[in-house]
């Protein structure tokens, strides 16, 4: 149970979360630390487990408490986390506080976050008008399948509508508040295959090496200019990383050959159109190619919504953020779709490595900004 005394600390909160293993997918005791927190705050929290093998089943948490006619402010996030790994100083389910840092695997992607959060809540004015709803996953760091979507749709069937929303992912790069992301690349990976006929290797005008035409399409592929960049995004991106011929004779002409490449695409390119792209220049060989979007690039323009995280930021911190859509891919190319979103969290130096770490005066800081940019999101104002 969370008692009264620890609900708006967020170290004690991150504690908490941090002390439950979590490997994506993540289910069970996780979920119920964050519903004992949530309960005590007035919210209505649904968890329910989504989706089959090989990608489920996963669970997910739907929380939201409504105090009044006004808009809807969402916070988004996951409680799983990758695989600590081995070679940690001590235990990464056994958050430990040394100095100013508390260690444990989660503790910046993204506990620390959500717990953040979570103590900002505690301290808002019981009269603050609207709707908080928090949209947790335990699949963000796996497939993604059964994760964010299925909460999208537990949503539709709620009515539950957002205005805004704010994922906590760790943002920041050298201190708390220096970058809030407003939009990501997309990405896709493709699988090309080129079949042959297998034979000796003295006798190649009875067999058809695919390797020679793999490479021509491979080199094609790399003298492929995908465009210079946007405004707001960097260029488009190729690259091949994997290429398998299994061939363990030395004398033998294979009979097939494969590779896979990765493309991070801005918002000049759809997951679709990079695909027809590069079926078109591998079926001059022969080639074939298989492709899975992971998602699409997504923008949030400058405007109204990340003034006022910017203004929270540099109220608590005195800085002011860079506006950047740098990075990897997160689930708010999911959310995208439903209202203006933008990510903003901890720092993000120490995620996915052996002693992930946050900085205690950082949570503290967080909280506040989060707990500012509540106020200002709801303020009041109806819809």
């Amino acid at each position: 149970m969370t008692s009264a005394s620890t609900i708006s600390d967020p170290v004690a909160l991150a504690t908490r979360l941090i002390a439950c293993p979590s490997v994506t997918p993540a289910r069970g005791e996780i979920f119920a630390a964050l519903e004992a927190m949530l309960t005590p705050l007035g919210f209505t929290v649904d968890r329910f487990v989504s989706g089959e093998a090989p990608d489920g089943p996963v669970e997910n948490l739907l929380a939201h408490r409504t105090t009044g006619p006004g808009r809807h402010f969402a916070f988004a996030g996951h409680l799983d986390v990758v695989p600590p790994g081995g070679g940690w100083t001590s235990d990464p389910f056994a958050p430990e506080i040394r100095g100013e840092l508390l260690y444990g695997r989660g503790a910046v992607d993204m506990k620390g976050s959500i717990a953040a959060f979570v103590a900002a809540l505690a301290d808002l004015p019981d009269a603050l008008p609207g709707t908080i709803s928090l949209i947790i996953t335990g699949d963000e760091e796996g497939p993604a399948v059964h994760g964010t979507l299925a909460l999208m749709e537990r949503m539709e069937a709620r009515e539950l509508w957002p205005d805004l929303c704010l994922v906590g992912e760790p943002t920041s790069v050298n201190r708390l508040g220096d970058m809030v992301k407003i939009g990501r690349r997309g990405s896709v990976n493709m699988w090309i295959s080129v079949a042959g006929t297998q034979g000796h290797v003295a006798y190649p005008h009875l067999a058809d090496n695919p390797i020679p035409r793999l490479v021509r399409i491979l080199t094609a592929i790399e003298a492929e200019v995908l465009d210079e960049g946007t405004d707001w995004f960097q260029p488009s991106n190729i690259e091949i990383t994997d290429l398998e011929v299994g061939n363990v004779a030395h004398n033998v002409i294979p009979a097939a050959a494969t590779a896979r490449i990765s493309i991070r695409f801005n918002d000049r390119h759809s997951g679709a159109s990079l695909i027809e792209r590069i079926s078109a220049i591998a079926a001059r060989e022969g080639g074939a190619v298989e492709a899975k979007i992971s998602g699409e690039p997504f923008l949030t323009p400058p405007g109204d919504f990340s003034t006022m995280i910017s203004g929270a930021i540099a109220q608590v911190t005195g800085i002011t953020p860079e506006l950047s859509t740098s990075g990897g891919t997160s689930d708010a190319r999911f959310l995208a779709k439903l209202c203006p979103v933008v990510e903003f969290g901890l720092c993000n130096a120490t995620m996915h490595k052996l002693d992930e770490a946050v900085a205690i005066p950082d949570l503290h800081a967080l909280k506040a900004i989060y707990g500012l940019i509540v106020r200002q999101a709801l303020g009041g104002q109806e819809r």
